[in-house]
């Protein structure tokens, strides 16, 4: 028993002796761990020094070569082919990459022109159509210059339908711009019609070619007076009828017609153009010759026109006053028009 308790008490104090504890687990780590962190030291240290080695031995070469130009050789030997065997496995890649990169920035680029394209072909041919109302609106200020009468320019923007069988166009100015019933409408080439109804900011035009127009013509030649009517026909053939007062003349081809005016200058002023004597005509039962007068408007093309309204007319638009004035005896008070 003796004996045996030696034998212990000696294994526990050489387990003492190994760990490191003295019994109260508060001892100093064993032996074991302290190896286990000097080892790793130990390699990073051999490591760090074989690099210094290395690095020393390469510049202690100079021009001559190096010891380690060997190694050096060998180990591009073995990596040079796999790097070309790698870069020519992902040359493929790379392209496909970069193919859809430039085809998304070609795309973006060829959108940008073609709106580009799209912008300048617009306004290229917007130019002609700015032209040719530059023109009009030139147009409307000599008309006014020469008969002295103040003209608010509008636009037409729409034509009246076909099967009501009248012939009319709206203008996109209307009551705001100081526009009433039974104002004179006209263009730089003549007499275009007058003003039966408005609203605030439009208003409708019954033209001269229509079947309900009446307009009060004088010729140019001898101040003989007439009445004219329209055909209903606003295509190349659109025609008026002239009627003279006097039975016994007999007007002349090429004649020029303009308006004798309407008392008050509504619904139409005196002085516009209307058109020329293209024929004269008469049938048995008629004493009176008639004349086809074919007008200065065309009105398959309407664009600007100028509505004749008063001098001193406010509204949302400006007015083109003429540099001349109305002479008092322009207007006749027979009211031959409606």
């Amino acid at each position: 028993m003796a004996k045996n308790r030696l034998r212990g008490g000696r294994a526990s104090a050489s387990r003492r002796s190994f760990t490191g504890d003295d019994g109260r687990g508060g001892g100093r780590p064993g032996f074991g761990r302290q190896r286990s962190g000097a080892s790793s030291k130990v390699v990073v240290g051999l490591v760090v020094a074989a690099s210094v080695a290395v690095i020393t031995v390469d510049a202690a070469g100079g021009d001559d070569g190096s010891p380690v130009d060997p190694l050096r050789s060998a180990v591009a030997g073995v990596v040079g082919p796999v790097e070309a065997t790698t870069a020519r496995a992902t040359r493929p890649l790379g392209a496909a990459l970069a193919y859809f990169s430039s085809n998304r920035d070609l795309r973006e680029e060829v959108a940008t022109l073609s709106a580009q394209n799209s912008q300048l072909r617009s306004q290229a041919e917007q130019v002609p159509l700015d032209r040719n109302r530059l023109a009009e609106l030139d147009g409307l200020t000599r008309t006014a210059n020469e008969t002295g009468y103040a003209l608010v320019a509008a636009r037409v923007v729409g034509m009246g339908p076909m099967q009501s069988f009248s012939r009319t166009v709206t203008i996109d100015a209307g009551t705001s711009s100081g526009l009433r019933r039974d104002m004179t409408v006209l263009n730089n080439d003549g007499l275009v019609g007058r003003i039966t109804s408005v609203t605030r900011t439009t208003a409708t035009v019954l033209l001269i070619v229509d079947t309900d127009s009446v307009v009060g013509g004088r010729l140019g030649s001898n101040l003989e007076i007439g009445f004219l009517r329209g055909r209903g026909v606003t295509a190349e053939r659109g025609r008026l009828d002239l009627d003279l007062v006097d039975n016994s003349v007999t007007p002349g081809q090429g004649d020029v017609v303009v308006t004798w005016g309407s008392q008050g200058g509504k619904p139409y002023v005196a002085g516009i153009p209307i058109g020329t004597v293209e024929s004269v005509y008469s049938t048995p039962r008629e004493l009176a010759k008639r004349a086809v007068i074919d007008p200065y408007v065309d009105f398959t093309s309407l664009d600007v026109v100028g509505v004749v309204v008063p001098k001193d007319t406010r509204g949302d638009r400006v007015v083109v006053n003429g540099l001349t004035t109305t002479s008092p005896g322009a207007s006749d008070s027979s009211g031959g028009d409606r």
